[in-house]
């Protein structure tokens, strides 16, 4: 698959992505103007899920497992997009309706025609709501979130914990806020360990 983008495109692309996941504008605002960006239509999404390979960042995998051993639902809660997330959790033998993404909207040729904001991952404080939304509909009494982004921390509260992560980008303003920083899932599983 071949995908074209100017150098001053990716740049701007680059300058969005870090503003948002920083938390100093909106995250709607920034998804929209990404969008934009990348216009991707419905057969370059479909190129890209078929010509790359999902890449798991270590110990992801035995954390799941682990998790889903001891009957805890994993949920996958992003502000990515669900198509390309959803080969990811079947790797991970996560179910479809655990996942909580955004989804893009596609005109009837395939050309892109924005997002579903109505997703509530699709604007900030979305995963929060998620959050509060799973905990109302299952009563769960503890619900951890584990992410690397303003964003993810957003969601706590109502989450009763927020684990930061720095296994793949650390942001300092998670590091700082997060009670808890981990750089890898092997510290998570390790602590897991230790209560079996």
């Amino acid at each position: 698959m071949k995908v074209s983008m100017s150098l001053q495109n990716f740049v701007e692309l680059d300058r969005r992505t870090k503003k948002a996941m920083g938390g100093n504008v909106s995250f709607r605002e920034a998804l929209t103007a990404r969008l934009n960006i990348i216009n991707p239509s419905h057969q370059k999404i479909t190129e890209f899920i078929k010509h790359h390979e999902v890449r798991f960042t270590p110990g992801i995998k035995e954390l799941v497992a682990i998790l889903q051993s001891r009957g805890t639902e994993v949920y996958l809660v992003s502000g990515g997009f669900h198509s390309i997330i959803e080969p990811a959790a079947k790797e991970l033998n996560i179910p479809a309706k655990n996942i909580f993404a955004n989804k893009l909207k596609f005109y009837y040729k395939g050309d892109f025609a924005g997002f579903d904001n109505n997703q509530p991952t699709s604007d900030s404080g979305g995963k929060g709501l998620v959050v509060k939304q799973l905990k109302e509909k299952f009563g769960y009494k503890k619900l951890v979130f584990v992410g690397d982004g303003a964003t993810d921390m957003e969601a706590c509260p109502p989450a009763d914990a927020f684990i930061g992560f720095g296994g793949n980008i650390v942001r300092s303003s998670v590091k700082e806020k997060a009670a808890w920083f981990v750089m890898s899932f092997q510290e998570l599983t390790s602590e897991l360990d230790k209560t079996s």
